[in-house]
């Protein structure tokens, strides 16, 4: 994968395939202590002690459509390619929690990419699942919740055209205030 997206699109996936009922997904950046951190938690069905020992064995998966899981063990090497940290926490009907941080400004941090297009593409696709996606830029933040847009809409599906646009300006807006015009993420 190229981008950090990408990665959060491939875990956030694996979290509503575990039937998470909601996935929070925060996107922290610090130039300062020059750290950028991306964590994933769900409150899916969770993984036993052993499932968290190999989850980052490339040749391991609980999938039976295939042999390896990828994703993961990339996420986790792409966070210590930049003299990051990576950590899985989970429990059994409880959830799991994945953390990983990267050095900002490492020569071999992969762009972060286009967040918001991941987060609308989960929100779009998986109707029985709510979003919590946090952003935060310097200290300065935004949040969406899709439990409070749901709120909001009463019986309108966040599918909708109008809904989807509105969470697609709502995010690009929110991001570009937070980044206060800073594009090379």
């Amino acid at each position: 994968m190229t981008e950090l997206s990408l990665h959060v699109l491939d875990i956030a996936e694996n979290s509503t395939k575990a039937k998470a009922s909601l996935v929070t997904v925060s996107v922290s950046i610090d130039t300062k202590a020059d750290r950028l951190a991306i964590t994933i938690i769900d409150d899916g069905c969770g993984m036993t002690e052993e499932q968290v020992a190999h989850v980052t064995d490339p040749f391991f998966t609980t999938r039976t459509t295939r042999k390896v899981g990828l994703g993961v063990p990339f996420f986790k090497m792409a966070a210590e390619a930049t003299g990051g940290q990576f950590s899985i926490t989970s429990a059994v009907g409880i959830g799991t929690t994945v953390c990983a941080e990267f050095g900002f400004s490492h020569i071999d941090r992969m762009p972060l990419g286009d967040m918001n297009a991941t987060i609308r593409q989960l929100i779009l696709m998986h109707q029985d699942c709510d979003f919590l996606y946090t952003y935060e830029y310097d200290g300065r933040s935004f949040a969406l919740d899709t439990r409070e847009v749901r709120e909001l809409l009463g019986d309108v599906p966040l599918d909708t055209p109008e809904v989807s646009e509105y969470l697609k300006q709502y995010l690009s807006e929110n991001e570009s205030e937070a980044n206060q015009g800073q594009n090379n993420i």
